[in-house]
């Protein structure tokens, strides 16, 4: 097959496929470790991880292998049968982080969606709340997928905007506010309490110190679940297991994807204990390609990759680094105003309006730097490189960012 250019392959994306992305202009073709390729070959550091879904590394030797293994063996069985992989599996990551049960499905977002429902039925069937009438608090600022339920949550135009009618039975209230927390759940038939543990797609939005630790007794006080959504915080990103661990919060049901296979196969799980899981029974909820054997091999190398490799403690370490490197800087510039984050999820406050294009610039030339870095809400730039990145390197990417700074302010 004739080899295409980027430039190519940029307008047969375009010309065939929807345009529901507004990619930076690079067209990857390889993967390894903390590095990414181009089509003509140029190497770049890549500092977005594909939104912290490749914290195990592009490529992971360990885990390609037990992705190869399977499908040479099997791959799919659906849920009508038993399959050889799935117990062993269900049996490992509940242990790992500590719950009785997984419901295992694909993606984030039908994780966040399989949570909505056992919130609610646990609602029913153990509150004894009058049936529809459920309802779940939820943030201001949140991202939790693109289905019609999710979005029908969220107040970014961007993502509701002429989508609707939505679905009800949702309060939305400021993000780290234990005040509005605290009213919201005093309204009736409330369930349930979804939240970040920061907010990723906001801006790496880092709640005040205590905000999970009285959330959680604000809603065992109240009878409510709080449930976690660690789809992009979780599998050592934030420099602890997950996120809550830092306030040595225990989630009643807890939401995990992406890194869960580190890149790999798209897996996703919902976990929480008996009381609350076995309220699903035969038939109520499913998902074809949830728990498939090949699915449940990856993820099982890709958690153990994370606890061999030790990756929160080194995303721990890194982080305050990164973080330190990025105040020197700040220091000598008025082109950024702040760093935030926890661990390796990071992000710097552009000097400029939403609307504005300097943050969309100051990313195209540090692509050209060598360096793959994304705006996110206008004015914001998230910094989330592999786990698996080494102090020298992570100097290395600092050397970049400070030289595009420097260069954009020249």
């Amino acid at each position: 097959m004739e080899k295409l250019s980027s430039q190519e392959l940029v307008q047969l994306e375009d010309r065939f496929g929807a345009h529901n992305y507004h990619p930076l202009p690079v067209v990857l073709s390889r993967g390894k470790g903390v590095h990414v390729w181009d089509v003509e070959g140029k190497q770049y550091f890549d500092f977005l991880s594909a939104y912290s879904a490749v914290n195990q590394g592009h490529c992971h030797p360990k885990i390609v292998d037990a992705l190869i293994e399977q499908a040479q063996t099997l791959t799919l069985t659906s849920r009508a049968f038993y399959n050889d992989s799935l117990g062993v599996y269900e049996q490992f990551i509940t242990h790992y982080f500590g719950f009785d049960k997984v419901l295992p499905m694909n993606t984030g977002a039908e994780a966040v969606e399989t949570a909505i429902k056992l919130a609610r039925k646990w609602g029913y069937e153990k509150r004894g709340i009058a049936e529809n009438q459920a309802q779940i608090v939820v943030c201001e600022g949140n991202f939790h997928g693109r289905t019609t339920t999710i979005i029908s949550f969220s107040n970014d135009p961007d993502a509701n905007k002429n989508f609707g009618p939505f679905t009800p039975g949702f309060i939305r209230i400021p993000y780290n506010d234990t005040k509005a927390l605290e009213a919201a759940l005093q309204q009736p038939n409330v369930v349930g309490f979804l939240v970040e543990p920061i907010q990723g797609e906001a801006g790496v939005f880092v709640p005040e110190e205590g905000y999970l630790a009285t959330s959680k007794a604000l809603c065992e006080k109240a009878n409510v679940l709080f449930i976690a959504d660690e789809v992009q915080t979780g599998i050592a990103r934030t420099g602890k297991l997950l996120a809550v661990d830092h306030e040595n919060v225990k989630p009643d049901i807890l939401i995990l994807g992406k890194a869960v296979s580190g890149g790999v196969y798209p897996v996703s799980a919902v976990l929480a204990n008996d009381e609350i899981m076995m309220v699903i029974k035969p038939g109520q909820h499913g998902s074809t390609f949830g728990g498939n054997p090949l699915a449940a091999k990856v993820a099982i190398a890709a958690l153990e990759v994370v606890r061999d490799e030790e990756l929160a403690d080194n995303a721990e370490r890194l982080g305050t680094i990164f973080r330190a490197e990025m105040n020197r800087i700040i220091e000598s510039t008025d082109l950024v105003v702040t760093v935030r984050g926890k661990g390796l999820l990071n992000a710097i406050i552009i000097n400029d309006t939403p609307e504005s294009k300097t943050a969309w610039n100051l990313c195209i030339q540090m692509k050209d730097n060598g360096l793959l870095a994304k705006p996110t809400h206008g004015n914001i730039i998230r910094f989330a490189p592999p786990l698996v990145m080494t102090e020298e390197q992570l100097m290395e990417c600092v050397a970049i960012i400070e030289k595009t700074i420097r260069e954009y302010t020249a």
